[in-house]
C-alpha cells in the first residue's frame, strides 16, 4: 500500500509500463512511420503506417475496456455498500445513478455518503469530478490501475 495519503489531489495513479513506455513508444513508432510514409511512398510504408494506427487503437481499446470492466465491479461494490450504508428508499435511488457518479462517490466516508448521494440526486452535481472534489473526508482506493 502506498506511503502517502489519498487524496483528491493525488489519487490519479499511472501504470509506468502503459504510460510512460507503451504509449510513448507507440506514439514515436507512428510518427516514424508517417515519416517514412511522406519521404517514400510505398505500399510497404503504407502498411507500416496501418499497423502503427492499429497498435494505438488497440492500446487505447485495451485501457479502455479495463476501465470499464474496474467500473463494473466498483458499481457493484458500491451497490452492496448502499445497503449497508443508506436507507432502504435511499440505496434504490442510489443505485440507478449514472456510472460516474458512483464510481465518484466510492472515495466518500460511510458518514458522508448519505448527504452525497441526496446532493447528486438533487442534480446538484453534474460531473463525477464535482461530486468527487466534493468529499471532505476520503475513503482511499489504491487497486484501481
Amino acid at each position: 500500500m502506498p506511503q502517502t495519503t489519498q487524496t483528491y489531489a493525488n489519487h490519479v495513479r499511472y501504470h509506468a509500463p502503459y504510460h510512460f513506455f507503451l504509449t510513448p513508444v507507440l506514439t514515436i513508432y507512428l510518427g516514424w512511420t508517417i515519416a517514412k510514409l511522406g519521404k517514400a511512398p510505398t505500399w510497404d510504408n503504407l502498411f507500416s503506417l496501418l499497423i502503427a494506427i492499429s497498435l494505438i487503437v488497440l492500446m487505447a481499446l485495451i485501457r479502455i475496456y479495463a476501465l470499464r470492466v474496474q467500473d463494473r465491479i466498483i458499481r457493484l461494490e458500491e451497490r452492496l455498500r448502499y445497503q449497508q450504508v443508506l436507507t432502504p428508499e435511499l440505496a434504490a435511488k442510489a443505485s440507478q445513478m449514472p456510472t460516474r457518479f458512483i464510481v465518484a462517490l466510492r472515495f466518500a466516508s460511510d458518514q458522508e455518503l448519505p448527504g452525497l448521494v441526496q446532493r447528486v440526486l438533487a442534480g446538484e452535481f453534474t460531473k463525477g469530478a464535482e461530486a468527487k472534489r466534493a468529499i471532505q473526508s476520503w475513503r482511499a482506493d489504491y487497486l484501481r490501475v
